[in-house]
């Protein structure tokens, strides 16, 4: 039977989903981003939106559904929220070139990998986590693990490892601290590693990139370093790590100038809480309704600004161990409580701050509007006044 022929469009499409084959992709054409085939049916079952068609070769009409591209932001997030990934191909040049406009996938989001201001709750992070576990044979649990994470948004990139009877019960720990949005898992053990977390989205990823050797190779190419040996991870850290960045590679592609380093932790260092004690606690959601209000942060957040709401936050999930910083933090806290002019000036000025961290973020990874760049500039006019009253 020969070859039914297609438009040049329509094959530039058809390339672009072989490539992108689990995410919904949106197709720049004009001022509308475009789905086509199953996703245009999915889209539109999702988003309540138009189902056309379209003629792609004579004969042949396909299922259609878009939205505007001024609008797409909100439809992605709709999209997000359902658990789905979707890939944004974009027109990247003004002229076409031998009759057809050139496009790319710029990007694919994904829960764990959203920067868009739209899209993020101001005070929460955004995190993307990595688990590498390691099992004897035949073991049903396993018996060491990395574990890795990311907020792409703010630039945060660190790991850790786990070791011992009691690891899946330290996995799962520091999934209920995190609270990650989306979590990736070699594609080889994800029914046999429990996370503990409802309604978690799990990302597989392939069992080859959570390779020691791999994932140390990835982060050596990406940071320009001939060894890990200066960042502290160990080999589970490094796979975790590894396969993370990988990931991340996958989806910006290419725009992530804002991870600049990985930091090695451990969970030594603060007390450790499971997912029942954190709900029973209520630290940062009530049981009931499930929200800040009513809860131990929607109590103690007073923060003037997104980057002090999200410090707050972290404080709350790992409370210190440490009696030093726990003092530092004390002296702090009274420092500002017995001289209610100065809390008061601070306040006033960082209230006139913007969210510094996700600003500058999307300047380096070369997203940020004329609006977010005057912002940014407005904010770092006030730094020197705040930093007068702090250490004056």
């Amino acid at each position: 039977m020969p070859k039914k022929k297609v438009t040049p469009v329509r094959r530039q499409y058809l390339d672009v989903k072989k490539e992108f084959p689990h995410a919904i992709v949106f197709f720049r054409l004009g001022d509308f981003y475009e789905t086509f085939d199953d996703d245009a049916q999915l889209v539109a079952r999702e988003l309540d939106i138009v189902l056309t068609s379209r003629n792609v070769s004579k004969g042949e009409r396909i299922p259609m559904a878009g939205v505007p591209h001024h609008a797409a932001e909100n439809y992605i997030a709709r999209l997000i929220d359902k658990g789905y990934h979707v890939a944004v191909c974009e027109q990247i040049a003004d002229e076409p070139v031998n009759g057809l406009m050139p496009r790319e996938v710029v990007r694919v989001v994904t829960p764990g990998t959203i920067t868009e201001p739209a899209l993020l709750a101001d005070k929460s992070n955004n995190y993307l986590v990595a688990v590498a576990p390691l099992y004897d044979k035949g073991a049903s649990r396993p018996k060491a693990a990395g574990v890795a994470y990311a907020d792409i948004s703010t630039g945060e990139f660190a790991a850790t490892s786990f070791e011992g009877a009691g690891t899946l019960g330290l996995i799962q720990q520091e999934i209920a601290r995190l609270g990650p949005r989306e979590c990736l898992l070699n594609e080889d053990v994800r029914d046999a590693l429990p996370l503990g977390a409802e309604g978690l989205h799990i990302t597989d990823f392939p069992a080859w990139q959570f390779d020691v050797e791999i994932a140390a190779q990835t982060l050596e190419r990406y940071f320009g370093v001939s060894t890990l040996e200066a960042f502290g991870l160990d080999p589970l850290a490094t796979a975790a790590a590894g396969a993370l960045l990988a990931y991340l590679e996958d989806t910006q592609r290419g725009s992530l100038a804002q991870i600049t380093t990985v930091s090695a932790y451990s969970t030594e260092d603060y007390m450790v809480l499971d997912a029942p004690t954190r709900r029973n606690l209520e630290l940062t959601e009530t049981i009931r309704e499930r929200r800040a209000r009513g809860s131990l942060l929607g109590v103690l957040d007073k923060t003037v600004t997104a980057m002090g709401g999200r410090l707050l936050r972290r404080w709350l999930n790992r409370p210190l161990l440490d009696l030093d910083q726990l003092q530092q933090r004390h002296d702090a806290v009274e420092a500002f409580y017995v001289d209610g002019i100065l809390r008061s000036q601070v306040r006033d000025i960082l209230g006139e701050t913007a969210d510094l961290e996700r600003l500058t973020n999307r300047v380096l990874s070369g997203s940020a509007g004329p609006r977010e760049l005057i912002s940014l500039r407005t904010s770092l006019e006030v730094v020197p006044a705040l930093r007068a009253h702090l250490i004056g």
